[in-house]
C-alpha cells in the first residue's frame, strides 16, 4: 500500500521530467536549436495542468542539470581588495585624556599615518584578498553580518566599483570581462524595489521587454516572453494588479520583489547579481523568491546574491556559500561541507541547529574576541589549499568567451540585440533598440503613468486657473491712464514670475524616478539622451494647455492690447515661459538629490530672477557688478516681451494733457488749476498743449523702462533657447551624476 502511495506521490514529478525530455527533443528537432526557457515553461506548465490540474506555476527543475552543459560559464574572482578613505577621529592630547592615561596613549590615539593616510583620513579595507568562483546552473550566496562586505563584493563583481579602486581580477571562462560586455550579458537587482507604482505587473514587465529584448523580436514574441516570465515568477494571479505605493493598494512585498527580479531577467542574462533579495520579506515570500532564483540558475545563468541570514529551507536551495567577516573570507564552499569545516576548526555544529545561524553566531562571537576572526581566516586558507586540490572543471568545448556567448545566444539566451556572428566586433551591441524606439517606449510609459494619476496635472491646472482668476479680477479692465500703466507693469511682473513658480511642481517628478533611471541606464536599457528628449516631449502637451488656460483667463479680462495677434503672441510667450521654467526645474532635479532642498533652491533663485528682471529696478540703474545677473534672469526676457507686445503701438496714448501731473505732488491740485498750469507750460515752451494732447505713448514707456535692446520676437526666441539650454544641462547632469559606481 505504501509503495503504491509513493508511486502516486512521485508520478507527477516523473511525468514532468519525462515530458520535459520529450519537449526538449521535439523542439530541438523542429528548430535545430536547444529550446528557450519560454518554450520549456509553456509546455511544462501545460503538462503540469494535465497531470495535476494545478493552475499554479510549476516549481520543478526545468533543466536536467545532471547532463553536461554545452557551454559552461565560470565566473572567477581572485584576490579582490578594495579600500576607501574615511575621516579620522581626531583627539586632543592632554585636554581630554582619560584618567590614568599617558602621553604615549594619546600618541597612539592620534597615531602615525600609514602609507596613503593623513592625520585627517585613514584607510578602511572593505574587501581583503577575496577569491572564489560561481558557475552557471548554481546559486552563489554571500553571507555575513551587517558591515561584513556582502554588498561591496556584489558591487565589485558587477563592475559597480571604479576600475582604479578595485585590485584583483575577475574573469568569465578565464577571460577578463570588459565593462561594456558585462553590462549586456548581466543584470543587477538592487535591494530596494524601484518600480512605477501605477503600472500593473504585466505592464511593468512589458516595458522592460521593450527596452531589453532584441529589436529583431516581434511584439507578439515579446508578449509571449513576458507571459512565460510571469508564470516563472509565480505572478499570474497578480498580473493585472498595479504595483502600488503608500497611497495606492497594490501587490504584496514578496510579489514586488519578484517583479523587480523579473525586470532584470527579462532578457535572460548570463549572469544575475542580487543585493539581499530576501531582505524585508517573511519566510514564505523569501523562500519563493530564492526558488525563482534557483529556476533562473537552472535555465543556464550564474546567480550571485547576498543574503543576511537564510532559513533552513533557503539553505537547501543554495549551491555555494561565501562567509565574510570584516571584508575577509572565513568560509568558501558548499553548504554540505559546512559541518565538516567547523568540526575540524573545533566548533562542531549541533545536529538540530541551523548551520548558517550557527556559523554567523560563531563569527560574531569571534569578532568580539581579542584575536578577532584571524584564526578562522587562516584556517579557511589552509582548508582551501587542502580540500580544493582539484582544478576547476576544464572547458569541455574549448571555446573563447565570445564564442561561448555566441553559442549561448543560439541556444535561446535573449541577450539584447545579440547576433551569433563570432567574427563581428559588435556581437553584443551596447543597446537593444535604436534611439527612436527608446523614445517611443519611454514616452508611452510616462504618459500611461501620468494618466493613472490625473490628480497631479489637475492640481497644477487648478493652481494656474485660480491664479489667473485672481489676477483677472484684481486687474479688471485696466484703463490707459498713468495709473493704468503702473498697474499693467505690476500685472506683467507678477504673471511672468507666477508661470515660473508654478513649474516648481516638476521638481519631484525626476527625483522620484532618479533611482529607477539609474538602475535602467546602468545596464544599458536605453540611452540617457532618449530619456531627456522623451521627458521633454511628454511635458509639452501639458505646458501648452496650461499656457492656453492662463492666457484665456487673463488677456481679455485685464484689457490687454493687440487683439487676436496680440493674444497669440501673449500665448506664445506664456508657453515659452512655462517651457523654460519647466526645463530649469528639471535641470535642478538632476543636480539636487532631495525634494525639500530643491524647493528651497528653486524659490530662492526665482526670487533673484524677479529682482533683476527690470521691474523693481531699471536696467540702467542696476550696479555694474550685478548687471550680469540681469541678463541671466529668466524672467527678464518674457517680461520685456509682454511689455513690448502691450506698448509697441505708437498711436496709443497713455498720458494726455493734465494727466502729466498725476504722478507728482501736483496731482492733488483742482483740475481748473491744472489747466492753467498747462497753459503756462505751453507759453513757456512755445508750443500748444491742450487737455487732449498726447504726452506719453507706449514707446515712451518702453524707453522709460529701459526696454530698447531686443525686439519682442528676439525675447521669445531667447526664452525658448533657455529651455533648450537647461535640457542640455539636464542631460550632462545625468551623464556625470548617474554613474552608479563606488569611487
Amino acid at each position: 500500500m505504501s509503495s503504491d502511495n509513493n508511486h502516486h506521490r512521485n508520478s507527477p514529478s516523473q511525468y514532468f521530467q519525462h515530458s520535459l525530455e520529450l519537449i526538449a527533443g521535439e523542439l530541438s528537432t523542429a528548430t535545430g536549436a536547444f529550446p528557450t526557457l519560454g518554450q520549456l515553461l509553456k509546455h511544462v506548465g501545460d503538462a503540469r495542468k494535465e497531470a495535476t490540474g494545478d493552475e499554479t506555476p510549476v516549481h520543478e527543475v526545468l533543466v536536467d542539470v545532471t547532463e553536461p552543459r554545452p557551454i559552461p560559464f565560470v565566473l572567477s574572482f581572485n584576490n579582490l581588495t578594495y579600500s576607501v578613505k574615511v575621516p579620522r577621529k581626531m583627539a586632543l592630547p592632554g585636554l581630554f585624556r582619560r584618567r590614568g592615561g599617558s602621553a604615549a596613549a594619546d600618541a597612539a590615539i592620534v597615531g602615525n599615518p600609514l602609507a596613503g593616510d593623513s592625520y585627517f583620513t585613514r584607510t578602511k579595507t572593505l574587501l581583503n584578498d577575496i577569491s572564489g568562483e560561481a558557475r552557471d546552473g548554481e546559486i552563489l550566496a554571500v553571507l555575513g553580518a551587517s558591515g561584513s562586505g556582502k554588498s561591496t563584493l556584489i558591487d565589485a563583481l558587477a563592475n559597480r566599483i571604479a576600475k582604479g579602486s578595485l585590485k584583483g581580477n575577475i574573469t568569465l571562462k578565464g577571460e577578463a570581462l570588459e565593462s561594456r560586455m558585462l553590462k549586456v550579458i548581466s543584470a543587477y537587482v538592487m535591494q530596494d524595489d524601484l518600480l512605477f507604482p501605477m503600472l500593473t505587473v504585466e505592464e511593468t514587465l512589458m516595458f522592460a521587454a521593450e527596452f531589453r529584448l532584441p529589436r529583431t523580436l516581434s511584439k507578439s514574441k515579446k508578449k509571449m516572453r513576458v507571459q512565460a516570465l510571469i508564470d516563472q515568477l509565480g505572478l499570474r494571479n497578480a498580473a493585472k494588479t498595479v504595483i502600488g505605493d503608500e497611497g495606492h493598494r497594490g501587490v504584496s512585498g514578496g510579489e514586488r520583489r519578484r517583479v523587480s527580479i523579473g525586470i532584470d531577467i527579462i532578457h535572460d542574462p548570463i549572469i544575475l547579481f542580487l543585493d539581499e533579495p530576501t531582505s524585508g520579506l517573511d519566510s514564505t515570500s523569501a523562500f519563493m523568491v530564492v526558488k525563482v532564483l534557483q529556476r533562473i540558475a537552472q535555465s543556464g545563468s550564474i546567480v550571485v546574491m547576498s543574503v543576511h541570514q537564510p532559513s533552513y529551507r533557503i539553505l537547501g536551495l543554495l549551491d555555494r556559500l561565501i562567509f565574510l567577516s570584516r571584508g575577509q573570507t572565513v568560509y568558501s564552499g558548499s553548504p554540505t561541507t559546512l559541518p565538516l569545516y567547523f568540526s575540524e576548526f573545533g566548533y562542531p555544529i549541533p545536529e538540530n541547529e541551523n548551520k548558517t545561524e550557527f556559523a554567523l553566531d560563531l563569527i560574531r562571537e569571534l569578532e568580539g574576541s581579542p584575536g578577532g576572526t584571524k584564526s578562522l581566516v587562516e584556517f579557511n586558507k589552509s582548508w582551501q589549499s587542502m580540500k580544493h586540490t582539484r582544478d576547476s572543471e576544464p572547458d569541455r568545448l574549448g571555446l573563447s568567451l565570445k564564442e561561448a556567448i555566441s553559442a549561448s545566444i543560439s541556444r535561446g539566451k535573449l541577450v539584447p540585440g545579440a547576433t551569433n556572428d563570432v567574427n563581428s566586433t559588435s556581437m553584443v551591441p551596447t543597446f537593444a533598440n535604436p534611439f527612436w524606439k527608446e523614445m517611443v517606449v519611454l514616452s508611452n510609459r510616462s504618459i500611461l503613468n501620468s494618466r493613472r494619476m490625473p490628480e497631479l496635472f489637475g492640481i497644477r491646472l487648478a493652481a494656474v486657473l485660480v491664479t489667473g482668476f485672481i489676477l483677472a479680477t484684481v486687474f479688471w479692465q485696466l484703463d490707459n491712464s498713468p495709473k493704468g500703466v503702473q498697474e499693467r507693469l505690476g500685472f506683467f511682473a507678477f504673471a511672468m514670475s507666477t508661470t515660473y513658480y508654478t513649474c516648481a511642481d516638476a521638481l519631484p517628478v525626476f527625483l522620484q524616478e532618479r533611482y529607477i533611471f539609474m538602475r535602467e541606464t546602468a545596464y544599458n536599457a536605453y540611452r540617457r539622451l532618449s530619456y531627456v528628449i522623451s521627458n521633454a516631449l511628454v511635458t509639452l502637451p501639458g505646458l501648452i494647455l496650461l499656457s492656453f488656460a492662463f492666457s484665456m483667463t487673463t488677456f481679455w479680462a485685464v484689457g490687454l492690447d493687440g487683439g487676436l495677434s496680440g493674444f497669440l503672441f501673449y500665448f506664445l510667450i506664456m508657453f515659452a515661459s512655462f517651457w523654460s521654467g519647466s526645463s530649469f526645474v528639471t535641470f535642478l532635479s538632476g543636480v539636487v538629490p532631495h525634494v525639500m532642498l530643491g524647493y528651497t533652491i528653486v524659490v530662492a533663485i526665482l526670487a533673484y530672477f524677479l529682482l533683476f528682471s527690470g521691474f523693481f529696478i531699471n536696467r540702467d540703474r542696476i550696479p555694474g557688478y550685478w548687471i550680469w545677473f540681469h541678463y541671466l534672469s529668466l524672467v527678464k526676457y518674457p517680461y520685456e516681451a509682454v511689455l513690448q507686445n502691450e506698448f509697441e503701438n505708437p498711436a496709443k496714448c497713455f498720458v494726455r494733457g493734465i494727466q502729466i501731473f498725476d504722478n507728482s505732488p501736483l496731482g492733488a491740485v483742482p483740475p481748473a488749476m491744472k489747466v492753467r498750469l498747462l497753459q503756462s507750460l505751453s507759453n513757456t515752451l512755445g508750443m500748444r498743449i491742450t487737455s487732449s494732447t498726447c504726452m506719453t505713448t507706449g514707446l515712451d514707456i518702453l524707453k522709460q523702462e529701459g526696454i530698447t535692446d531686443l525686439s519682442k520676437w528676439n525675447c521669445l526666441l531667447i526664452t525658448v533657447a533657455w529651455g533648450f539650454l537647461f535640457r542640455i544641462l539636464f542631460y550632462f547632469s545625468l551623464l556625470l551624476g548617474s554613474k552608479n559606481k563606488r569611487s
